[in-house]
């Protein structure tokens, strides 16, 4: 009987040894993600490939929503810590204020990842990697658009309205630098209104409205730094009984299905694409890091143009 209990336990002792460095390594990779938002098509796109990235790679997601509300990323961030997760990646809400708590994620020993937006810190250290669009090139490429499209034009000088997105986010900084950029040189292209619409549509129109009653028909272009500004834009024109893509030339970003669609309807005359879908890549970037693999200290997205004469073929391939 003795003899058959040690043999019991010795496959017990055998089987632990053999099964517990397996359960280790099955264990899933924790991230904790803090989201700007839902303030656009954009952004809804960006929570939903990464969630499903996630979820199709094992990956346990810890996903707070800030409701572009700075404090409540800080708040989140903290609580990723206090949470010990494995990697913590972000889209900040705006550019500077995150010295202290991405101190504490370091001290804590806990990677950082940017998405989609950059930071303004005094440790380049306190992050591990940003991965996102070129919004400086996005400004320019929209710049680049608006120059060729007016050269031809007999206006002696073509009247810009700007919406901005979130004041001290990345995107409104950079697009609004790359635009100005590029239309610096032209001295017929004058931009008469800048203010922010804080990227979503309500009050894209009502910056709109205050545009148009301020300048009626001054109004040449409309440059909006996403897709969701521009079709509220586009209602507030419609409603002034003017013509959008006609009378006022429309100027977007993002390139989300929406913006498409207004193209298709010939409200809208260009949309420069940013992508949202970077779940996969986010993903990966994660597993790399924890795994100590040495990663890209900045990973830009791969984008196009679409004017709206490409609009129609190329809709049926958007994914967001």
């Amino acid at each position: 009987m003795q003899s058959k209990r040690r043999t019991l336990l010795a496959a017990a002792c055998l089987a632990a040894c053999f099964t517990t460095p397996a359960a280790f390594a099955a264990k899933p990779l924790v991230i904790g993600f803090s989201q700007v938002g839902a303030e656009s098509e954009w952004r809804t796109a960006n929570t939903v490939s990464i969630k499903d990235a996630a979820k199709k790679d094992g990956i346990t997601l810890k996903f707070a929503d800030a409701q572009q509300k700075q404090e409540n990323q800080v708040k989140a961030i903290r609580s990723f810590i206090a949470q010990r997760v494995d990697l913590i990646a972000f889209s900040p809400v705006v550019e500077s204020g995150w010295d202290t708590v991405l101190r504490e994620a370091k001290a804590a020993k806990i990677p950082v990842v940017l998405t989609d937006r950059a930071v303004n810190v005094s440790d380049p250290s306190l992050y591990v990697t940003f991965i996102g669009s070129d919004f400086v090139e996005e400004g320019r490429r929209a710049g680049r658009w608006l120059l060729e499209r007016t050269a031809k034009l007999p206006n002696p000088v073509i009247n810009i309205v700007e919406l901005q997105g979130t004041v001290g986010s990345a995107p409104a900084l950079d697009r609004k630098k790359g635009f100005e950029e590029v239309i610096a040189g032209n001295a017929k292209l004058k931009v008469i209104r800048s203010q922010t619409g804080d990227f979503t549509r309500a009050k894209g129109k009502e910056v709109m409205e205050a545009f148009l009653k301020a300048e009626g028909k001054k109004i040449n272009v409309l440059y909006a730094h996403n897709d969701d500004m521009a079709i509220g834009a586009i209602q507030a024109i419609e409603e002034a009984g003017l013509k959008p893509g006609k009378d006022i030339l429309v100027i977007s970003i993002d390139g989300v299905k929406g913006a498409f669609e207004a193209m298709l309807a010939g409200k809208l005359n260009v949309t420069v694409e940013c992508s949202p879908l970077l779940g996969p890549q986010l993903m990966q970037l994660a597993r790399d890091i924890v795994a100590g693999k040495p990663v890209p200290r900045r990973i830009t997205t791969v984008e196009g143009v679409f004017p709206a004469e490409v609009a129609a073929k190329e809709f049926p391939n958007r994914k967001y």
